[in-house]
This record gives structure tokens, sequence and C-alpha cells, in this order.
């Protein structure tokens, strides 16, 4: 057989694959695709949580292949202002401009973290596994640090958190009542990490046999079995306790979802449709025999207290609860000081017993929408309130977590209420556990955004909620996402329209977008009973830890330099000046 050499090779006709010639533009445009396509598919109303293992990988293994630092910027900062966009798109019902600036500074801010990417990849290329593994676990605790971040920068927005992509997958979402959510960004991440690092092994390094293995790969998958594997055991435990004589039923709910357009809901000539609406489902609910009926966020038409209406509108309120003998706990706006109804008013939720009427302490909405409620900063940025619902005053926040307190005909029911996007805001959550709920409601209306994707972001929340803090939280919606979840994030029931049309778009194949009403048996775990999770008694201890990863991980890069391992030479030898061995990786 002849050799072929060097000098046979034909130079002057060989010729570039199209591949070589255009990857300078072709590897960002694939990068950019394949990380909007699989960030957006990774949340809901995508079912597509497994997506979110791998949606950062084309980011790191494009960084390992030490790309300039501006087009990688340009690229990822772009994929992610796109990405977000779409995600937030629903916002196109209420703002389109509002849509673009929010998507694209969430998704700037997110991408903020593509340039420590940039910078880690280029500082640990070629150095010992545990130089790699330090800028892993560094990457993995800057994402968390940023997701932290979003929750109080600029008043905080930290809608969908990447740990939110799992929501429908219970064995990992279990390591929340333990780190809260933000651990379950960080396994994520270290997976997207070890899933790309071994397609650089496999494709852009020269090993071969059981050196094409990625040790980064490996230390991945450990790193999702520990955070799994603890929490099986009650979670079988658990499972096996649904529908059994050893689950206790807490509260039987009726839940009320009324489905009033946005368009009318304010308006007074359609205030007559409201009442209809709320009366008629109300009394459909009492047949099922609930001990409690609940009703979603702002329900009444009018302001229930502090308004020259409000008094005929509570009237007709503690009638209904009479009529239907059964306590009602409701959405609704007040005023609290009648001479000044516009800069007094509060989101509030109200007990209504049906032999007492409305109960004293309400419940007052703590964390306020920017701009959707109150205008921040109003004396720089009071001239936007004409652009908004805000123009007549600002709503004020309640500053009580005390749980509302609902005599029911079996016991007494301790409710830790969260309003609207409350249910976003983690140490919400907790902080109705130190008050003393033994339950968690949300109060919602999401019939600002149309019936896309939002109730189901929305809801995502409330199911990481539900681990977090080991409660139960039950949701009411104007027109969804209605329904309750358990202590370990199993959604145990959802109103969905029963005459939903063949081509709904829903991913459940049944609508949640609907007028009507359900009744629920919420259950209790009797594990969890009087007995908060390692989370609602720690906060965010994780925040830190993951601070001090990112900090052992700069310095590993920047600073680790390996020791000269050549032989020693003759004179050295003969010297007795012998270098001391050093391994490796």
């Amino acid at each position: 057989m002849q050799k072929t050499t060097a000098r046979d090779f034909d130079f002057e006709n060989y010729e570039l694959s199209f591949w070589a010639q255009h990857a300078w533009w072709m590897a960002p445009l694939a990068v950019f695709a394949l990380t909007v396509v699989l960030t957006v598919m990774s949340f809901p109303a995508f079912r597509m949580a497994p997506f979110a293992y791998g949606f950062a990988a084309p980011a790191i293994f494009w960084a390992m292949t030490r790309p300039t630092f501006k087009k990688f910027a340009w690229v990822m900062l772009g994929a992610q202002a796109a990405s977000w966009i779409i995600i937030l798109s629903w916002l196109h019902h209420v703002t389109w401009i509002g849509m673009f600036l929010l998507g694209a500074f969430v998704g700037v801010w997110i991408g903020v973290w593509h340039l420590a990417l940039w910078w880690t990849a280029r500082h640990i290329h070629g150095k010992p596994l545990l130089v790699r593994a330090a800028g892993m676990f560094g990457l993995a605790g800057l994402w968390v640090v940023v997701e932290w971040t979003r929750s109080w920068f600029l008043t905080g927005f930290p809608w969908l958190p990447l740990g939110a992509s799992q929501w429908t997958v219970t064995p990992l979402l279990q390591i929340a009542s333990f780190t809260g959510q933000k651990g379950i960004s960080f396994v994520l991440i270290v997976f997207n990490f070890g899933f790309a690092a071994y397609f650089h092994r496999l494709f852009n390094e020269r090993h071969t046999g059981l050196r094409k293995r990625s040790p980064e790969f490996i230390i991945a998958i450990l790193v999702l079995l520990v955070a799994v594997m603890p929490f099986l055991a009650d979670l079988f435990r658990h499972n096996r306790l649904v529908g059994q004589e050893g689950e206790q039923r807490y509260v039987r709910v009726a839940l009320v979802q009324p489905d009033i357009p946005q368009s009318v809901k304010w308006n007074p000539e359609y205030a007559g449709l409201s009442i209809k609406v709320l009366d008629e489902l109300t009394m459909r609910a009492v047949p099922t025999a609930p001990e409690l009926i609940i009703w979603p966020e702002a329900a009444t038409p009018v302001p229930l207290k502090g308004w020259p209406e409000s008094e005929r509108m509570l009237k007709w309120v503690e009638g209904l609860a009479a009529r239907a003998k059964t306590p009602l706990l409701i959405g609704a706006v007040a005023s609290e000081d009648p001479k000044d109804p516009d800069n007094t008013l509060f989101n509030e939720a109200f007990v209504i017993d049906p032999e007492r009427g409305v109960q004293p302490g309400s419940y007052q909405k703590r964390r306020l929408v920017p701009f959707g409620e109150y205008v921040p900063l109003r004396s720089l940025l009071g001239w936007l309130s004409t652009f908004t619902d805000v123009s007549t005053g600002d709503t004020q926040p309640g500053t009580s977590a005390m749980p509302l307190s609902v005599e029911t005909r079996t016991g007494k029911v301790k409710a830790g209420m969260l309003i609207c996007y409350e249910d976003i805001f983690p140490y919400l959550g907790v902080a109705n556990m130190y008050a003393g709920a033994e339950i968690q409601v949300v109060l919602t209306n999401n019939a600002w955004f149309g019936e896309g994707s939002a109730a189901y972001q929305h809801a995502a929340h409330s199911v990481m909620g539900a681990v977090e803090t080991r409660r139960p939280i039950i949701r009411c919606g104007n027109n969804g996402w209605s329904g309750w979840i358990d202590e370990y994030g199993n959604i145990r029931g959802v109103m969905t329209n029963p005459l939903t049309p063949p081509n709904s778009p829903s991913p459940d194949g049944a609508t949640i977008y609907f007028r009507g009403t359900q009744t629920f048996d919420v259950m209790r775990d009797p594990e969890w009973a009087g007995r908060d999770s390692f989370y609602v008694r720690h906060g965010e201890w994780f925040v830190l830890v993951s601070g001090m990863l990112v900090f052992f991980g700069y310095c590993m890069a920047q600073f680790y330099k390996p020791r000269d391992t050549t032989p020693p030479t003759y004179a050295e030898t003969v010297t007795g000046e012998i270098p001391k061995f050093h391994l490796g990786s």
C-alpha cells in the first residue's frame, strides 16, 4: 500500500466544505436560533420541560470554541432579548411598547450571565478538572445570583425563573423545599454545562476510547442525582398516600371563575352583568356542598368600601353568603378613606360569613404591580401615569401577612393570602408561614393578558411555592388558571371546560379559559401539618452559597497557574534543584 504524504496533497485544487467557508456566520446564526427555540419552549404553556436541560448548551458549546467577545455578546444578548419578548408576548394585550421594552430588558439582564460564560470558558480551557468544575459550579451559582437580583432590582420582576420550566417534573421540584426554587435553576445550569462539555469533547477534542467520556457530564449527572434522590422516598410515600385514608381532608372549596372581560369589568354600565354572573355561579356551587366558596381578585364591579356605591355592594355580597349558607372568600378593591377614595385604594381579600357578614381583618395586597397599580418614583415618572390605569392615584400596599381565618361548618381555615402576581415572590409565601398560615390562597385576574400562555406561566410559580412552603395552594382566577396544588407540587385539580371545542390550543386538551364553577376536596399530608420546610426556616441561604461558588470559581479560573512539569535538566539534577512533580488533571 502506497503511503500518502503532505507533498502528495493537491493544495491548488482543494476546496473547503460549504460549512468551512460559511461557518463565520452560520455558527452564530445556529446558536441564536437554537437558544431562542429551546428557551421559549422550555417554559409554559409548552410541555417541553426536557428542553431546559439543554437550552444553554449551544451557547456554552460555542463559548468553548473561543469566538470573539463582540460577536458572542451581540448574538447572546440578542437571543435572550428575542426569547423573552416571545415569552412575554401576552403583554401585547395591554401594551405593545411594554412587551418589547420589558422583554428586551429581562433578556439583556439574563444575558449578562452569558458574558461571564464567555470569560469563564476562555480561562478554564485546557486546565485541570478541578478548575473546570469550579468554573462550571461558579457559572451555575452566578445564574442563581442573577435570578435573585431580578426579585428586587428596579422594584423586581422575578417572572419565570429557570426552575419554573420544571413545574410538571415533581421529582426535581422537591429540592425547592430545601434550597428554594433557585436550587432547581442551579441543577439545570450544571447539566447544561455538562451536556455542552460532552459534545465539545466528542467533536472538538482529540480523544479516543474511554477518554472521550466527559468528566463534566459525569459530574452533572451526579449533581442531578444528588438533587433528586434524597427526596424520592418521601415523594413515593406521599404519592401512595394520595386518595387513601391517611390523607387528611382540609377543606372542601368551590372556585368561582366569572370570566368577566377586562374591557367591561370596571364599566358602570356592565356592573349588573358582573353581579348576575357572580350570583348565578355562587348559587350553582351550593348543591356541591362546599365549606368555602372563593372568588378571584377584584371580583366585585365596584369597591367594597369607601365609595358611594359600596354600601349597596356590601349588602348584596352579605345577602348572597346568607342565601348560600356558606362563607365566601372574595377579592375586592376597597378604600379606607371615603373622603379621598382615589388615594386610599387597596387591593384586598375579605371573608364574608353567612351569619355575621363581612369579617374584620381583611388582607391587603403587599406587592403591587408597577405601572398597573402604582407609578414608581412618581415625582420623576409621574408623567407616565397618563398612559396607565393609575392616572388618578396609586393603589396603596398592605403590610400584614396575617392569614384570614374562616369559620366553616367543619372547622377553622387559616388561609395565607397572595393576590395577583404576589406568588412570584417566594418571600411573601414564607412570611405567610411565619404568620401561621395552614394553607395558601392565590386570587388573581389574568384576563388582562388574553387566553395564551400567561395563566400557565403564572400557575407555575404557585407549583414551586407549594413545594417551597410544603403547604397546599388554592388558585382562583377570573378566567383561569383555577385549581389546587398539594405540598409536593402535584397539580391535584384544575378547572377545565368540558365543552372545549376540538381545535382548542390548550396543552391540557381542554381550555382553562371559561366561565364556570367547580368544587374540590383540598387534602393535606399529615407529615407537614404544623411543620415548616427547611427553606421556610432558613430562607435564601442558597443564594449566599451560590455567591461563594462564584467567588471560588473566579479565583480558580483567574489565578490558577499549573506548575512546570517538564523533566529536570542534567544541571538541575547535579545541583539538586529538582522541581517538585505536580499532578495535572
